[in-house]
């Protein structure tokens, strides 16, 4: 459920904050009072796109948070699958927007914008203004009976994409394979040039970084060694060295170690030292002679290198993948070497993987055909109920040309909306206000089907009046039995029905105008009815007239009427 929603510094809203309720919300107000802006806020806060314009005037960013409270389980594990975890059931999304960028959070931490999305899909259903329109797109259809179907077909669903890929994939293969025997003759020439040069290399793992690290070596090995050298000779290697002086100190305080005990122990602390200062320069001499090497040896390093770095170049950034480049080079020479028994290994493989991507199709084509009926009556009822009487409604199947990542259906929607009228495309027969009624009849088909909690109507009322308006109120009045449901809606019959009422309206001062929301007790609530029959002026009999239709939208809702 959307608990409530903070709106901060989008277009004439200066800061609001509502907090909404369960059952049917409805939100009403004057045109231009900013309805849809703050419905809208709710679908930037969800990852809609944004132009700076949005942003109010002097405001530097504008601010979007949304609130969820999270009980069904279903939600909470679709949640735990996108890493998201619910704190004491809550689960918050904001989304502050900048000029050039914005930045969106879920419970306080910095999330991508598919991750939005995706907490999105989960939490909430938005059916905007035009929405409807989707409906004239065939390939929409197909989602709707695959949303509708649900668990009933998506692991053969799954099954199909995944035998699909396997197809294209090898359909690709045996298709890039064709050639005659001039290009094979060519390709064949240039793979085993390529795989000749290096094996001819003699490559062995990890044997480029020990030729840099010994080519770095020699680079500086006449410094080094230099260093060394000069270390050497200030410790033992020449007159008054530090092992010279050191040995003439031992002799000194040796021949007075017999009169005092401190100077026996000073003496052989010096000895120690000289001790350590031997091994030093044995360890130092060492190591400077690991640095002698000749000319040809660095001539045939800088070669190695030279070498190797040519290789990497052409076939890889490291040995590892010059060889695995190598061992496919020469599978391929394997492949054209023996090129009949190839083309026809692929040929099998082709056959049996379009084989079993048939099995999977003719499967979910059968699943989807029986959802399909069912859908097919969900939606005829869910019409009828909507004041289209002598509707029938049927989902066609067809098949495209060839497969797909969803198999070979190809769905279409027919309706016909008079008595002896043929079903035809919905393109081809429903204006606006009708396509509207429809998309309602498939949500509230779909809401019984699906666990998201928060359905959005932004002015379902299109195009729709008088009894046809009656009829549609009554079913979001049921829809709101078991969902929460937020509605903009500019007709009476509509706000009548609302389980709680909020009016927008907008404030026009000196030096700004701004947008505010607020809630309407019952008093209030037939105010505003009043205010929607009546227009400018309302009257008593207005006011009575609204009296009435809130209390007759009581009983419907109490299934008295």
């Amino acid at each position: 459920m959307l608990q409530s929603v903070h709106v901060k510094n989008l277009a004439l809203i200066e800061e609001i904050e509502v907090d909404f309720q369960e059952g049917l919300n409805i939100l009403t107000g004057e045109t231009g009072a900013g309805k849809s802006i703050i419905l809208g806020s709710v679908g930037l806060a969800l990852g809609g796109r944004y132009s700076k314009d949005i942003i109010r005037r002097g405001a530097d960013y504008g601010f979007v948070e949304l609130t969820f409270f999270v009980e069904d389980e279903g939600v909470r594990k679709r949640l735990r699958e996108l890493d998201i975890f619910p704190e004491d059931g809550l689960v918050v999304l904001n989304r502050r927007l900048m000029e050039k960028r914005s930045v969106s959070r879920i419970n306080g931490e910095t999330v991508t914008m598919g991750l939005l999305k995706a907490a999105a899909s989960v939490l909430i259903d938005i059916h905007g203004q035009h929405e409807h329109q989707s409906l004239l797109y065939k390939k929409n259809h197909l989602e709707i009976v695959d949303a509708f179907a649900g668990e009933a077909v998506r692991e053969v669903g799954d099954g199909v994409k995944s035998s699909y890929q396997t197809y294209t994939k090898v359909r690709k293969e045996l298709e890039d394979s064709a050639m005659d025997e001039s290009d094979r003759a060519k390709e064949l020439s240039f793979l085993r040039f390529e795989a000749a040069e290096i094996r001819d290399a003699g490559l062995q793992a990890g044997e480029d970084e020990e030729i840099e690290s010994l080519y770095r070596r020699m680079l500086n090995g006449k410094r080094i060694a230099e260093s060394a050298a000069e270390a050497y000779a200030y410790t033992s290697g020449q007159e008054a060295s530090a092992s010279e002086n050191l040995s003439r100190a031992i002799r000194a305080m040796s021949e007075i170690t017999e009169y005092d005990e401190k100077a026996g122990v000073l003496c052989r602390q010096l000895e120690e030292i000289d001790d350590l200062l031997n091994d030093f320069n044995r360890e130092l001499a060492d190591y400077s002679k690991s640095f002698e090497f000749s000319e040809e040896d660095f001539y045939e390093t800088e070669n190695r290198l030279n070498e190797l770095n040519r290789l990497k170049v052409k076939y890889g950034n490291s040995i590892e993948e010059i060889l695995a480049y190598c061992e496919k080079q020469e599978q391929k020479i394997k492949k054209l070497t023996d090129y009949e028994s190839y083309i026809e290994g692929l040929n099998e493989k082709c056959k049996k993987a379009e084989k079993n991507l048939e099995a999977h199709t003719k499967k979910l084509t059968r699943l989807r055909k029986e959802q399909a009926k069912l859908l097919e009556k969900a939606i005829g009822d869910g019409l009828k109920e909507l004041n289209f009487p002598d509707v029938k409604f049927e989902i066609q199947f067809g098949e495209t040309k060839s497969y797909t990542a969803n198999g070979k259906d190809d769905i279409e929607f027919l309706i016909s909306l008079n008595p002896g009228q043929p079903v035809k495309p919905l393109v081809n027969v429903a204006s606006g206000g009708e396509l509207s009624r429809i998309m309602l009849a498939i949500k509230t088909v779909m809401a019984d089907r699906d666990d998201i909690g928060t359905l959005i109507f932004d002015e379902i009322d299109v195009g729709i009046s008088g009894r046809t308006a009656q009829k549609v109120s009554e079913k979001m009045a049921v829809l709101g039995r078991g969902h929460q449901v937020i509605c903009i809606t500019h007709l009476a019959q509509i706000a009548a029905m609302a389980d709680h009422h909020f009016v927008i309206e907008k404030t026009v001062g000196e030096m700004d105008t701004r947008t505010d929301i607020r809630p309407l007790d019952e008093k209030e609530s037939v105010e505003e009815l009043s205010r929607i029959l009546g227009g400018a002026k309302i009257t008593d009999t207005v006011l009575q007239n609204a009296k009435e239709m809130k209390e007759l939208a009581k009983q419907i809702k109490k299934g008295q009427v």
